[in-house]
């Protein structure tokens, strides 16, 4: 569901019936009659609906995470605030960026349009740039030839499975996070589909090696054997972006989560 298109037909239909109320359809009701209950609502809703607008589009976003893959960095139920304009200014709906701000870089947790379903928004952290060659075999990542430090740091109890997963913090560029990977897990990636620009990645039995195309990015989920991103369905490109993901503002199974993500 498109919600921000369906927030700017809401907003376009009760900003039309203000409009009409105000410059026309009000002079011709005799002075101290009742509204029309169809123009009272719209008329109440409009400066609403334009000020959750402007804020959702602009500013901040609200999103929920569904799955595990960001784990241990973000937990299933986690309600995050994503930063609209970190990386740009967009027309709202068509997501065209209008006003050049700044470009995602690596250890960024970034929300996206998934590129094979665009009505569906995933979050994950960006590891490639534009021009980057990345590499992930046998579990360890390396970018442009040089590897990315990971240090083993304990294990991660997983409740909903009860095991643990070896925990590592790894530092991409400036940012530091902790990622989890299962070594019995296998290294090879099976069902990659056929994305644009495929020819790019190359896979054998520990794992994928890409190019990172110019105006494209490759994700990666911090729970790295339980994750689908670039590695399966390749990269995401600039005009798919939706914002930087910055702040966990609730979570209703574990307040202690409140701002414990920036």
């Amino acid at each position: 569901m498109n919600f921000a298109l369906i927030l700017f037909v809401l907003l376009v239909v009760t900003g039309l019936i203000w409009l009409l109320d105000h410059f026309w359809l009000k002079k011709g009701r005799p002075k101290g009659a009742k509204d029309p209950w169809w123009v009272e609502y719209g008329a109440s809703f409009f400066p609403v609906i334009l000020a959750v607008f402007l804020l959702r589009s602009f500013l901040v976003e609200p999103f929920k995470i569904p799955s595990g893959s960001m784990i241990p960095t973000l937990q299933i139920g986690d309600f995050i605030l994503v930063n609209k304009y970190t990386y740009g200014i967009r027309l709202p709906v068509l997501n065209k960026k209008v006003i050049e701000i700044g470009k995602p870089q690596r250890g960024d947790v970034m929300v996206f349009r998934y590129p094979e379903n665009p009505s569906l928004d995933y979050i994950k952290r960006v590891v490639g740039l534009p021009g980057d060659r990345i590499v992930y075999q046998n579990k360890r990542l390396t970018i442009n030839g040089q590897e990315v430090p990971a240090v083993k740091i304990g294990d991660y109890l997983n409740s909903e499975r009860l095991y643990y997963t070896p925990r590592f913090k790894e530092t991409l560029g400036t940012v530091e996070h902790e990622i989890l990977i299962e070594p019995e897990a296998p290294s090879f990636i099976s069902q990659a589909s056929d994305f644009p620009f495929r020819d790019k990645c190359h896979y054998n039995t520990s794992g994928v090696s890409c190019e990172v195309p110019p105006g494209h990015y490759f994700m990666m989920g911090d729970n790295r054997d339980n994750s689908q991103d670039s590695r399966y369905w390749g990269f995401v490109p600039d005009e798919n972006i939706v914002g930087k993901a910055f702040f966990i503002w609730f979570n209703f199974g574990d307040l202690k989560r409140i701002g414990s993500f920036r």
